[in-house]
């Protein structure tokens, strides 16, 4: 609520510093507005179906995530075009589609025949409970954050040395790249509980079996992105716009971002890993190189030597080096585990 409250005052300037430019401030106002009064509905209802996830319901999750995309799909042209509420109907179906869902997640919860649910006595805050949630989510809400800066850098760089053209391709590339990374997200949300509990029960061979299928699976996702890129960049961008300066100029900025895209599965299931196993410094630490340690300073070097490409070629070196320090993270831990195996503690 204070999140919201505070967003909706500044909520202009704020538009503005994050690259609304003039013609699309007023949509993105308008939009917001609603998204922002849900807000308190949005996050109860992610936060509802993590606890499905964690609590041995990961189908019952699944299943309220497609319906929550499903019932949006229905009610955005009947809002858009059937009551003519514009861009406003399309926010109305989002906060809407997941408070129908929320009112199934706190139904289900209320059945007291569920180990995990809701009763008398369990809303006060405690100490040890709020540490063990801070010290574990204080990786993705620094990786958030950081991806914000991000933006609104990649934003002001690209409007520098490639101008409005160079803004749009970025949001055809960001479009195309979340729906591979979006699928690694699946994966490592899956992934999170069984090595958590595993590695709490001291399970170090169903850990590491976890980690291999999830490595697995979340890089061959990311190699057939790579490929699909490499093959039919143009096609791609087609798809998003006709005008020909902005194919080329996306098909372009696609292969660059995509270059290292198979190593960047790997460092997000790494992150996940530690997030998961409680070793919240080391995700914490995969989550800021990337992002600021070797991101930023390469947004900031690269193009004022080689211009837009610059800004493209940013996100893939910085993707290989936080790879790099992933893979020898990784391996400390394999390395200290085996012998806490080894000394039968």
């Amino acid at each position: 609520i204070s999140f919201s409250v505070a967003a909706l005052i500044f909520l202009k300037p704020l538009l503005s510093f994050f690259g609304a430019s003039p013609e699309v401030l007023s949509y993105a106002h308008q939009f917001m507005v609603i998204i922002l009064a849900g807000n308190v509905v949005t996050h109860t209802y992610m936060g509802m179906n993590a606890i499905l996830r964690s609590a041995g319901h990961p189908r019952k999750a699944m299943t309220a995530t497609l319906l929550t995309v499903l019932i949006n799909v229905i009610l955005n042209p009947l809002f858009i075009f059937g009551f003519k509420w514009g861009i406003r109907g399309s926010a109305a179906a989002t906060v809407i589609s997941q408070m129908a869902i929320l009112m199934w997640q706190f139904y289900f919860f209320s059945d007291k025949s569920n180990f995990i649910h809701l009763k008398k006595g369990i809303y006060r805050l405690k100490r040890d409970i709020v540490e063990g949630i801070v010290s574990i989510g204080i990786a993705p809400f620094l990786l958030n954050a950081a991806a914000c800066v991000i933006v609104v850098i990649i934003n002001r760089q690209l409007t520098f040395y490639g101008g409005d053209l160079a803004i749009g391709a970025y949001g055809i590339i960001n479009r195309v790249a979340f729906l591979f990374v979006m699928v690694v997200f699946g994966i490592n949300q899956g992934m999170q509980p069984i090595a958590g509990y595993n590695y709490g029960a001291g399970h170090y061979g169903r850990v590491t079996e976890v980690l291999k299928k999830s490595l697995l699976a979340a890089v061959c996702v990311m190699i057939a992105g790579l490929v699909v890129i490499e093959l039919f960049p143009y096609a791609i961008a087609s798809v998003f716009t006709a005008e020909t300066e902005l194919i080329n100029l996306t098909a372009s900025g696609l292969r660059y971002v995509f270059m290292f895209y198979p190593v960047v599965a790997f460092q997000m299931v790494v992150l996940t890993f530690f997030q998961s196993i409680g070793m919240a410094k080391k995700s914490i630490l995969l989550s800021l190189t990337r992002q600021v340690f070797f991101l930023i300073p390469l947004l900031i070097i690269l193009p004022r030597r080689i211009g837009v490409s610059g800004v493209w070629l940013s996100m893939p070196l910085a993707d290989l080096l936080s790879a790099i320090l992933a893979a020898v993270l990784l391996w400390y831990q394999f390395k200290k585990t085996e012998l806490r195996l080894r000394s039968g503690e």
